[in-house]
């Protein structure tokens, strides 16, 4: 049987473990990791500024694994960050291109089936999108006919998201992370 290679130690090392140490002496490691590089687990509660439930544990305390807000802080939300997004509404078979930064606000002013995605940019962005579908666009207003090269450009943009709500939340806790 093995024993621990640290100078003094003489306990057995298990024949799985990773290090010729000790059970205690790689406990002890296990603990000086955790304080320099923390430990993820799931938070306490969902974290205050962005929703997550998932976080890193240090000995200092928590920290959000997505937005990195200290747990415990309370997010300053009376002068919440401005992130722009140009959204993509389907109402029966048009599709809505318009710009807000305050989406929530915006489109549930406007009657829609579905938000189909968000894509992070502002008029100019959405400028532009008008003037690709320009073919498609429904005199007068920022409505389009549903066609193959746009449900092609919402399916990129919402490529690997289910929920374009989520994806919103996390530019806006991005934002206060930064601000912060």
């Amino acid at each position: 049987m093995n024993t621990c290679a640290l100078d003094g130690c003489s306990a057995a090392v298990a024949a799985d473990a990773p290090l010729q140490l000790c059970l205690n002496h790689l406990l002890e490691a296990h603990g000086w990791v955790i304080g320099e590089i923390g430990e993820t687990d799931v938070l306490p509660a969902p974290c205050a500024a962005c929703g997550s439930r998932l976080g890193v544990r240090y000995p200092s305390g928590w920290l959000c694994a997505l937005c990195e807000w200290r747990v415990g802080d309370r997010p300053d939300m009376t002068a919440a960050p401005r992130v722009d997004v140009v959204y993509y509404l389907r109402y029966g078979d048009r599709i809505k291109i318009g710009t807000s930064a305050n989406p929530r606000r915006r489109i549930a002013a406007l009657p829609h089936d579905e938000v189909l995605a968000f894509e992070r940019g502002d008029r100019a962005l959405e400028q532009a999108r008008h003037r690709q579908f320009a073919a498609h666009r429904i005199p007068h207003t920022e409505w389009f006919e549903a066609n193959q090269g746009l449900a092609d450009l919402v399916a990129a943009v919402s490529r690997g998201v289910t929920d374009p709500w989520s994806l919103y939340s996390l530019w806006v806790s991005e934002a206060i992370a930064l601000r912060a």
